[in-house]
């Protein structure tokens, strides 16, 4: 008989004991238990219930539901836990191998002899075990300090529940072990500059609970570190002029920015922080950086100077011939840039090669590739992200890597990416081409400049009109802008690309001057819509219906809608939820999950929204570690039984648990940031509502180039002359071209 239910914030409430444990996963707490409740009926429950064994009570939050395979099982949503008190559940706890170097035999011996007194015998008395036949002082040592880390699992439990759920618990006990609570109640605020998933709001409740004066110094200082951070992520900013950061700073925390002024400068003592300061028109300029964000810029601006100084250049006379034989052997003729450019990267160790579609940047990629061979030097390909890599290698014909792989990226256990190419331990190449470079952030530059070696030639490649990097930094903007380095524009359209209206109304578009929209047969097409809504049911009716009927299986998941805006009738965010039930229904057989507001269906197009070094996939045989931002793949099915979802990215197979499909949202529809790094058969771009700053040239452009067969523009032929005339650049702080001009003083 099921016992009496009690209702807590509208769950369920089951008191009983674990009876057994079926399944355990120790990183992220998930659990199935057989579970013994107070009315002696045996259940299964499931849930987040991490550092749970055998013998234990607990007392379970949640609700019933129906596994279609395993039957009915109630999901935890919160819980409780004590340790027995009675010899018999004592002894059945300690049995269960809960406690290193306790056996049933010795845990039977224990409990005889001390009775309902063991756990304070384990805990504060451990010479007192070594009246106990076969265990040592050490042994009785070990005993105790592994109980008493139990301890502090289940204080840590106990504390942290009222501000975090259990998975986040566990990321924080596993980074910061039995000292948890100590160290969560004298600084909250360390939870957020250390543990992932704790943001400065959540940090900064707990401190309010915890009694924490809002003038005290490790607040103004975590919130001085918060607000660099987020301006880095949502901004692009790798700092901020201190004037700015103060007044931010102070308006976060609700304090004075006198006070705030006081922290900044803590900060700076510590370590914590860094300032540079630049000679400006303006006057002096004192621009503040958290110091891995100053580590990665410094590191960047050192390493390419040096790079440009060690490598041994080739005479020009060297690389004319070079080139000569090239067009000999290849029955072509380059053009005067693409020349300048090819006798750049022979000549220098630091090139930069920009241009827009159509311009023959790859052209010159392949003769390097044939020049260097012939030299004998070792060549590295490698792109940002992996359909960049993936395109750049079928159109190159050679070997491209993420710039993650080429670094043999790994994972540490606490989100953090490492990589075992490092200063330590250099890459073999000696020669470096990187392709859209316009992606590159300050973070994954400098790890791969920290491991190229001194004498290699670096080239960079990319489109300098582009939109800047999702991440910190304007890496490729400030490179150029330093004049530091040797660097070619290709600008030529060459006679195969002219016939593309793809390629000429992109070049249109980055002139400031109105694409070609009344032709008609071609691979540029302009469907004339008025209202958002108007528009979002266009978009939706090419996808389902108009594209699959003109051009059958040739369009068939190559169709990507990209939008300025996620807001908005014509935004990502609604336009996926009508573009999946348009393209991928519901229906009897395609299993579900609901995660937030969101459902997730087998069969939906779905993107990694955040980088994660840690999820395992599959190719064939091969096993290999990294699901990318931006990375798009199909949701292959969904197993309720296993709590788990599996997601094809091209040819790699990819598990999610559950507790980690907050990486995941849909992609039928993406933004333009997203798309950067990516090309598609077929782009559709609403021309809908959307704020100024998403109305702008280069985002129109990076749009636009994002095609490789047909682009179709649907809605309002102003709000794309607004794009073209809109040549607003959102500004990024940051210090890199100084470093690289030697203007920047520490």
């Amino acid at each position: 008989m099921q016992e009496e239910v009690k209702s807590v914030d509208g769950l369920e409430r089951l008191t009983g004991n674990v009876e057994g444990v079926i399944y355990q996963n120790e990183e992220n707490g998930y659990a199935i238990l057989d579970f013994g409740t107070t009315e002696n009926e045996l259940v299964t429950i499931v849930g987040t219930m991490p550092y749970v064994s055998e013998g234990e009570e607990l007392t379970v939050f949640g609700k019933w539901v129906h596994n279609p395979k395993y039957g009915r099982q109630f999901q935890v949503e919160q819980f409780e836990k004590k340790l027995p008190s009675d010899e018999a559940a004592i002894l059945r706890y300690l049995s269960s191998g809960v406690v290193k170097g306790l056996g049933a035999k010795r845990a039977a011996r224990i409990v005889e002899h001390f009775g309902e007194d063991t756990f304070d015998v384990l805990e504060n008395h451990p010479d007192w075990l070594t009246e106990i036949q076969g265990i040592s002082r050490r042994l009785a040592e070990e005993i105790s300090e592994e109980f008493r880390r139990q301890a502090g699992v289940r204080a840590a439990m106990m504390f942290f529940r009222d501000y975090f759920g259990a998975a986040v618990t566990v990321r924080i006990y596993n980074a910061w072990g039995a000292t948890a609570v100590e160290r969560a109640k004298r600084n909250p605020y360390a939870l957020c500059e250390e543990i992932e998933g704790i943001g400065f709001a959540r940090a900064d409740s707990m401190a309010a609970e915890l009694g924490i004066d809002k003038n005290n110094m490790e607040r103004l200082k975590s919130g001085v570190l918060y607000t660099l951070s987020y301006n880095a992520a949502q901004y692009g900013h790798t700092c901020l002029p201190q004037e700015m950061l103060a007044e931010a700073a102070a308006t976060l925390l609700d304090v004075e920015v006198a006070l705030v002024e006081e922290a900044i400068a803590a900060l700076i003592r510590e370590g914590r922080a860094r300032r540079i300061h630049l000679g400006t028109a303006a006057g002096r300029e004192t621009l503040v950086y958290d110091f891995a964000m100053y580590k990665a810029e410094r590191t960047i601006a050192e390493r390419l100077i040096l790079l440009d100084r060690t490598c041994v250049m080739l005479d020009v006379k060297d690389s004319n011939a070079f080139i000569a034989r090239e067009e000999r052997l290849g029955g072509i003729a380059y053009a005067t840039l693409q020349k300048q450019a090819i006798a750049n990267a022979l000549e220098n160790g630091v090139t930069v090669l920009t241009g827009g579609p159509g311009t023959g940047k790859t052209t010159v990629v392949r003769a390097l590739l044939r020049i260097f061979d012939s030299m004998g030097l070792r060549v590295a390909l490698c792109a940002p992200t992996g359909r960049a890599a993936k395109r750049l290698s079928e159109s190159t014909s050679a070997e491209a890597k993420t710039v993650h792989r080429l670094l043999e990226m790994s994972y540490n256990g606490r989100g953090k990416a490492e990589f075992a190419r490092n200063e330590k331990n250099l890459l073999e190449e000696d020669v470096i081409i990187v392709d859209e470079c316009s992606m590159l952030d300050v973070s994954l530059a400098a790890a791969l400049l920290s491991a190229t070696k001194s004498g290699a030639r670096l080239v960079l490649i990319g489109d300098a009109d582009q939109l800047p990097s999702v991440g910190a930094g304007n890496v490729l903007h400030d490179i150029i802008a330093s004049r530091r380095f040797v660097a070619v524009a290709l600008t030529e359209i060459f006679r195969q690309a002219e016939n593309s209206l793809i390629v000429t109304n992109a070049h249109a578009i980055n002139r400031g001057e109105m694409p070609t929209l009344d032709v008609k047969n071609n691979d540029f097409f302009y469907l004339p819509r008025l209202g958002d809504r108007e528009i979002a049911a266009t978009v939706t009716d090419l996808c389902a219906n108009r594209l699959p009927r003109a051009y059958g299986t040739a369009v068939a998941g190559g169709v990507q809608v990209i939008c300025p805006s996620r807001k908005g009738e014509a935004g990502t965010e609604n336009l996926n939820r009508l573009l999946q039930h348009a393209l991928n229904p519901p229906a009897q057989y395609k299993r579900e999950k609901q995660v937030r507001e969101l459902v997730f269906r087998e069969g939906d197009r779905v993107m990694q929204i955040k980088n994660n070094y840690d999820l395992t996939w599959e190719r064939g045989d091969e096993i290999g570690y990294g699901v990318f931002n931006g990375d798009i793949g199909v949701i292959e099915s969904i197993d309720p039984a296993e709590k788990s979802l599996s997601v094809v990215f091209e040819d790699k197979h990819v598990t999610y648990d559950f507790t980690g499909l907050d990486e995941l949202e849909h992609a039928f529809a993406v933004t333009v940031h997203k798309s950067q790094g990516s090309e598609y058969p077929v782009v559709i771009l609403p021309l809908a509502s959307a704020a100024p700053m998403l109305q702008t040239r280069n985002l129109f452009y990076t749009a636009v180039t994002r095609a490789q067969k047909m682009v179709i523009l649907v809605g309002d032929k102003r709000v794309a002359a607004r794009m073209v005339e809109n040549n607003r650049e959102t500004m990024r702080y940051t210090g890199l071209v100084a470093r690289l001009f030697g203007g920047g003083i520490e």
